[in-house]
This record gives C-alpha cells, sequence and structure tokens, in this order.
C-alpha cells in the first residue's frame, strides 16, 4: 500500500520559509541550506521547502492549488490559532467560520500557501 509522508512546498527563499514555520511550528529544520530546509513534525510527517528556481524538472505553474492542513481538536483551540497567527501578523485569507466539516479559518505564508486551521464536527 502507497502510504506518502513527504510534502514538498516550493518557495522563493527556503532559508526565509523556514525561519517563518520554524517560529509557526515552533520547531528547528532539521536540514537548511540556501535552496531546501527540511521539517519533521511530531508527526512523523516530513515537510520540506524547495527553492521554486532550482526544482527540476522546472515548474512551469506555480499556483495555489492545495492547502496545508492543521487540525486543532475543538472550536477553542481554532481561536487561540487565529489569535496567535494574527499577533505574528500572518496574512489571513478567511477567519473562523463554521463550514460543513467543521470550525476553521486559512492563513497564507509569505509565498502564497494556503494553511487551514480546523477542528472537525462531532460525528
Amino acid at each position: 500500500m502507497t502510504s506518502p509522508n513527504f510534502v514538498i512546498l516550493y518557495v522563493e527563499a527556503p532559508e526565509t520559509s523556514a525561519a517563518f514555520y520554524a517560529d509557526l511550528f515552533d520547531l528547528k529544520p532539521v536540514e537548511l541550506s540556501p535552496g531546501f530546509a527540511l521539517f519533521i513534525l511530531p508527526s512523523g510527517l516530513k515537510f520540506g521547502l524547495w527553492a521554486k528556481h532550482d526544482v527540476q524538472p522546472a515548474i512551469t505553474n506555480f499556483g495555489t492549488g492545495g492547502e496545508l492542513i492543521i487540525p486543532e481538536t475543538d472550536h477553542a483551540a481554532v481561536d487561540a490559532t487565529y489569535a496567535s497567527w494574527r499577533q505574528r501578523g500572518l496574512e489571513i485569507a478567511q477567519v473562523p467560520t463554521e463550514m460543513d466539516f467543521g470550525y476553521t479559518f486559512v492563513a497564507v505564508d509569505p509565498d502564497g500557501h494556503r494553511l487551514r486551521v480546523f477542528a472537525p464536527n462531532a460525528s
């Protein structure tokens, strides 16, 4: 069975993005160079930041067709993360909102990647 365990975002400056995510996740990268940064999150997921001008084969479309999803336990945790991220100056694309799947908000990283925080609806 296939089980993906590594996500890479293409960024303008990996060192700048690594500083952003190190602060956001309260975690230091395990690898950092001018062209690439790597975090290993507590869940075991590998999270990489690759200089978009160095990616091979070259990228021709940099759209924002996805989101990095960050689950929380409940509404209060979503609100606490929202308050923390606003205090840190993150751009907010969607304020906390109740949606079909749960309570959520969306922030944006320096390269325009969407970061969705949510607490699922009780089942």
